[in-house]
């Protein structure tokens, strides 16, 4: 089991579903990020949800964002903000397939060098599944200030490690 925490980001606006993903039936579980996080909490001591608000249908602890703005670059500095980790796990809610191998090759690729280690599958990289350091958050801070919320962005302009991961079902 991982001592560093993992959080899982369901604060997304659902833009292109039409309606909020996080709160859909998965598999035997009422939602699908009751489903993430009783997967994660097998793999991680702890973790949290990531969110605008309490919305969830089951006790977890919650990590708002901390920001007007909602991206996931807004939800990674209330994440550094709220909790006193150096370290953390990130998982988009609707990343359900990501096997707990994938995790272990991210986590034995950790190193202090790096701000982020990240799955990068055929199709891209991937943001929101990776092992995100603490020593990212000022220059996190410096892209909300100037406007740019793309995660992405912040991975091209920081000390980043992209792990390849052949799967790329894990991230549809």
């Amino acid at each position: 089991m991982h001592e560093i925490p993992a959080v899982i980001f369901a604060g997304g606006r659902s833009s292109r579903m039409g309606e909020d993903k996080a709160l859909l039936p998965f598999g035997s579980e009422e939602t699908l990020a009751g489903y993430q996080y009783k997967r994660l909490s097998t793999l991680f001591e702890s973790v949290y949800l990531s969110s605008k608000n309490a919305k969830f249908p089951f006790d977890a602890p919650l990590i708002y964002d901390r920001h007007e703005e909602s991206s996931p670059l807004v939800a990674l500095i209330s994440v550094f903000e709220t909790l006193g980790y150096d370290e953390v796990f990130i998982l988009g809610v609707d990343m359900p397939f990501v096997e707990s191998s994938v995790i272990t090759t991210l986590h034995e690729c950790r190193s202090d060098g790096y701000d982020a280690i990240i799955a990068q599958s055929p199709g891209g990289i991937q943001p929101l599944c990776g092992f995100y350091r603490r020593s990212i958050l000022p220059l996190a801070k410096a892209h909300l200030d100037t406007g740019h919320h793309k995660l992405q962005h912040l991975l091209n302009t920081s000390n980043t490690l992209t792990v390849p991961i052949a799967d790329d079902h894990a991230f549809v």
